[in-house]
């Protein structure tokens, strides 16, 4: 049998053998981790529409969602109606979401914003490597058995750093001939590293083209279908045996300054594309999902009022969406500022009250369980005042 029929036919059905030698990953926890960037900051006040405050209606004009179309979390937050099997998840008290959350970065550009989101410090270019990386040297893992992977076709910010980790991203191009795959096996023979990625990069694939509909995505993709197969295909890899447990995923086209829409158009659009995403995470991931949780975050928020073409403008403080089996849903948790214009950051945001790396910190202590010290030392030093929060995550 050749070496490309092995792979496809061990990873038919997710029955994935493995290759002597190499495994993607072995942990001493089932728990899994999915972080979810969505580049180019989200609207939170959209995300997670607070009706019940009394100046939202008039504060956001024609971007001012009707209370009656929202998913009602309580009496003053609802999910945007796109967000349909999120908020299921939230009634059955597998999903809550933090408002009013941001990074400690204060600016309104995109790159550093997502710098600071991503390094997990105070400032931009504080720190060269990642929060999560950092997190993953008491985790373990090494090369050919990394515990984490990028969803990505260059590894982001948040995952470099000394630990090693593995990466995936569906190509465009044609498969590789057999021949060529024996030639590269040769060449590499005698080289550890090259062997070993070469062997890593063969069993994801095999693991990748189980996904329901790879072919199509790959002829004609488009955002919806892009979000279900790379959420289908992270959790191939996060339900393998010996595949990893934490994943970074990204969905970019997040910045919506012109033509924005209420309960309709290209940020509904994205939304539903969203949904659609987490609920196939969640289908796919079958048993491992009740030991899961993924959280969706952004680099900062967006303005409170519409601006002049319809849209919205790089802000402050927004909203995140922690999902999955292991939370303790059924929540909004906030210390709201509310929405007068005095309450508003620079009179034109909505104001931070929450620290993001609260929330990776508990996630990290209480899911993970990485060690407290370590997490204030290595992984987000100078955040002293960003306490982890309680009651987030089932224990």
């Amino acid at each position: 049998m050749k070496r490309r029929d092995f792979l496809k036919r061990a990873g038919a059905g997710m029955a994935v053998a493995a290759m002597p030698g190499l495994s993607l990953a072995r942990t001493d926890t089932d728990a899994r981790f999915v972080l979810v960037i969505l580049r180019g900051a989200v609207d939170g006040l959209a995300m997670c529409a607070p009706y019940g405050d009394r100046n939202y209606a008039g504060l956001r004009g024609e971007l001012a969602l009707d209370g009656s179309s929202l998913g009602k979390l309580d009496g003053i937050f609802g999910l945007h109606p796109a967000f349909k099997t999120l908020h299921q998840s939230y009634e059955q008290r597998e999903a809550l979401v933090v408002h009013a959350v941001a990074s400690p970065y204060r600016e309104r550009s995109h790159f550093d914003g997502q710098d600071v989101l991503e390094n997990g410090g105070a400032n931009v270019g504080r720190l060269r490597d990642g929060w999560l990386n950092r997190a993953l040297v008491p985790l373990g893992g090494s090369l050919g058995n990394e515990t984490a992977i990028a969803m990505a076709q260059n590894t982001p910010l948040v995952l470099r750093g000394d630990a090693s980790v593995t990466s995936w991203a569906p190509s465009q191009l044609p498969d590789t001939s057999d021949s060529t795959i024996d030639r590269l096996a040769d060449l590499y023979a005698d080289d550890e590293f090259f062997a070993i990625r070469l062997q890593q990069a063969l069993k994801s694939q095999s693991i990748a083209d189980s996904v329901d509909g790879m072919n199509e995505q790959r002829r004609r993709p488009n955002d919806a279908q892009f979000v279900r197969t790379m959420m289908s295909s992270t959790a191939n890899f996060l339900k393998a045996d010996d595949g990893p447990r934490i994943a970074v995923v990204e969905a970019g086209g997040w910045d919506t300054h012109a033509n924005q829409g209420a309960a309709t158009g290209q940020l509904a659009n994205r939304f539903t594309a969203l949904d659609a995403g987490l609920d196939e995470l969640k289908r796919q991931l079958g048993d491992a999902w009740s030991n899961t949780v993924v959280a969706v975050v952004t680099e900062f928020g967006r303005t409170a009022r519409v601006n002049g073409t319809r849209g919205t403008d790089h802000g402050t403080a927004t909203a995140a969406v922690l999902v999955g089996g292991a939370i303790n849903g059924g929540k909004v948790v906030s210390d709201w500022p509310g929405l007068r214009n005095g309450d508003l950051y620079e009179g034109r945001d909505l104001a931070a009250t929450t620290d993001l790396r609260s929330v990776f910190k508990t996630i990290l202590t209480e899911h993970l369980d990485v060690d407290a010290a370590y997490v204030e030392r290595e992984v987000f030093p100078d955040s002293s005042s960003a306490r982890a929060l309680d009651g987030l995550i089932l224990t």
